[in-house]
């Protein structure tokens, strides 16, 4: 096309920031940190698969979607030239709004158009959509502004039809009818973004239970064109945004920025690795705040870990964390939270102090660490997990998206200090349910002694808690189960909302608690996630930097390792640690480096790990077509990955011993 349309994706961008429109689309002249591969990410949450599944539930339907936008306008309006049709992915243009819907029913004077969502609801559970007030709730506002643009587009194109919109959503209760169903949609790769989806021989049963479920959405489609249960359009109303948005993208002109805590989330932010592009976040705020480059010089407003008062800060001219005093963290009682260690307003606190002072040492909680450490039982043992979800289910009886266990690492210390790692597992074969595998090799190595248990954030927990629910409903549970569900309750604990309670005796120690509590590194800037703590420890840790200077990790004599050989952990650049996880293989040979530095970069906040690197891996070994060499390649660098998350958690737990001792 040879015009600047707003698309839904563009519309959906611009309502998160409108002065984004500016900067999207130009990725050799901005820093755009969500520019991930769109291919990955409609591999990993589903979206190839659902996408297909939902299409075999309307046979018969021509698809377009491979056609270029001006061909897919001609086309699609031909075919919509019989009486009755379905068309795959045909295109609309109404003025400068573009869309091109997944699946459009033409039947009976009536176009039904169906948006496919890689998300699941509970039909029991009623529509979600609107809350007690009778707003729009905010989880559902994307998809239904996403459906509303759609429905509103092709209306407007073909005033002469009738339409009906429907999100097309994963049903949590279904259960698949027949084993190796997943199997049948295998995804090749073409060129870019583009994939095709093999679509194997599909049974009448395979089709006789529907996983996905169609809910009419025109009733929230109107409130959301007539600025009902949302205040997102008061200032134009709904068609003023869409034409406000298409006439600034279509003439490439800069929305006027406004500034606020949504900024800390904008993808347009250059890294110092990525230096040459430039910062759509920078230009904003030099608009704003007539900011030159060196007042980036200090932390943002934006860095304050869990600062929720952003926009009151920023309306203020707070704009840094120097910038910030006690009153604007709203204290209570001095910040005490009745806890051992900092609450999270003297962890503010601490770091906004340290930020002023250019203070780069890390502070750490001696007594209340040192007490801690003095219950734990050797040997100790460190965890790790990484999941997946499964859009379309591996066997029959199991829900879509049900949490799929399909790897651990496991590393041990001795009360000598001797340092191993003492195990793992890994099961991608495509097709094959691994998770109470998984639990049964998990079982067996912890089961023989009473050593204490860690993991980094809640989530082991919860995948835990998951396996507990999956083995309880199972139709056709394992024989061992109940010998399974009395060692998943011996280390962890019943989450809110489980029927069933527990607390185990051996529940897993969280890591992640205890850095929030009693640990903070200025060089982490104010992140807990492993990723940016274990470089922060490395740096600040003599100990660590002598011990793992050597070859000895993965050596004959040295650190037992099942992946690694002589592997060197400590080695600098400008006179800085480097980071572990960059000394690593890459995982994808077809992957730019920039793209999998986001795929890693997860915050402990994102416990699902998300289109992460480690479930992009598993989706890519299920359900796309590649040679041998390269599934190895993908697996190895797996295990790789997964060991240094447990070894990081060593390398924590022997810097925290070193300072107590």
């Amino acid at each position: 096309m040879t015009g600047r349309y707003l698309t839904k994706s563009r519309f959906l961008l611009a309502m998160e920031c409108p002065t984004k429109l500016f900067y999207t689309g130009k990725p050799n002249e901005y820093a755009d940190q969500s520019s991930e591969d769109p291919f990955l990410a409609a591999l990993a949450e589903g979206g190839f698969q659902v996408g297909a599944l939902a299409r075999s539930y309307f046979p018969g339907g021509h698809m377009i979607g491979q056609l270029d936008d001006q061909a897919a306008l001609a086309e699609t309006a031909r075919l919509l030239q019989q009486e009755n049709v379905v068309l795959y992915e045909p295109a609309f243009l109404y003025e400068n709004l573009f869309v091109r819907v997944d699946i459009l029913v033409k039947e009976d004077g009536c176009l039904r158009l169906y948006e496919v969502k890689s998300k699941s609801w509970n039909p029991a559970e009623g529509m979600p959509f609107v809350g007690k007030r009778g707003t729009l709730a905010a989880a559902w506002k994307p998809y239904l502004y996403d459906v509303a643009f759609q429905a509103c587009v092709v209306g407007k194109a073909m005033p002469e039809f009738s339409t009906e919109a429907f999100l097309m959503l994963a049903d949590k209760t279904a259960r698949c009818p027949t084993d190796g169903l997943n199997r049948k949609f295998r995804i090749r790769r073409l060129s870019g973004s583009k994939a095709e989806v093999l679509i194997g021989n599909l049974s009448p049963d395979d089709l006789s239970v529907r996983l996905l479920t169609s809910v009419p959405v025109d009733t929230y489609v109107s409130m959301v064109v007539n600025g009902e249960g949302t205040k997102d359009f008061d200032s134009l109303g709904f068609w003023g945004v869409l034409r406000y948005f298409a006439e600034c993208y279509a003439e490439d002109r800069k929305i006027p920025p406004e500034p606020g805590g949504k900024c800390g989330k904008c993808q347009f932010r250059s890294s110092e690795e990525n230096g040459q592009k430039k910062s759509g976040l920078k230009e904003c705020w030099k608009e704003a705040f007539g900011w030159r480059d060196e007042d980036f010089g200090q932390p943002l407003v934006l860095d304050l870990w869990d600062y929720r008062k952003k926009d009151k800060a920023i309306s203020a001219g707070k704009l840094k964390v120097t910038d910030l005093e006690e009153q604007d963290l709203g204290m209570r009682d001095n910040g005490d939270d009745g806890r051992p260690g900092l609450s999270r307003t003297r962890r503010q606190l601490l770091q906004i102090d340290k930020t002023k002072a250019n203070d780069d040492k890390s502070f750490i909680d001696r007594d209340n660490l040192k007490r801690e450490m003095g219950a734990w039982c050797f040997p100790l043992h460190f965890i790790d997990f990484e999941t997946a979800i499964a859009p379309i289910p591996f066997t029959a009886g199991r829900h879509p998206y049900e949490m799929i266990a399909f790897q651990y690492s496991h590393h041990v210390v001795e009360e000598n200090g001797g340092v191993r790692h003492a195990g793992q597992f890994l099961l991608a074969d495509p097709g094959v349910f691994p998770n109470y595998e998984f639990l049964r090799a998990l079982k067996t190595e912890l089961e023989k002694d009473q050593g204490s248990v860690f993991r980094y954030s809640h989530y082991e927990n919860t995948v835990l808690n998951v396996i507990h629910r999956q083995l309880r409903e199972d139709e056709s549970p394992p024989e061992d189960s109940e010998e399974l569900l009395a060692f998943i309750e011996s280390i962890s604990h019943s989450s809110s909302g489980n029927e069933y309670s527990w607390q185990g005796s051996r529940d897993m120690i969280d890591l992640l608690d205890m850095v929030k509590r009693y640990y903070y590194h200025p060089l982490t800037r104010g992140s807990n996630s492993i990723k940016y703590v274990l470089p922060a420890v490395l740096e600040s840790s003599a100990f660590l930097q002598r011990k793992y200077a050597g070859e000895v990790y993965g050596a004959e004599g040295g650190i037992f390792s099942w992946n690694f050989k002589g592997k060197r952990w400590i080695e600098k650049e400008n006179d800085r640690v480097k980071d572990p996880y960059l000394l690593l293989p890459k995982m994808f040979a077809d992957i730019a480096p920039e793209e999998m530095e986001h795929l890693m970069s997860g915050e402990e906040e994102n416990v699902i790990r998300h289109g992460g690197a480690a479930m992009t891996a598993y989706a890519r070994l299920q359900y796309e077509e590649m040679q041998d060499f390269e599934r190895q390649a993908i697996v190895d660098a797996l295990l790789q990955y997964c060991e240094l998350d447990t070894l990081a958690m060593v390398m924590l737990y022997e810097a925290w011993r070193e300072e107590v001792s």
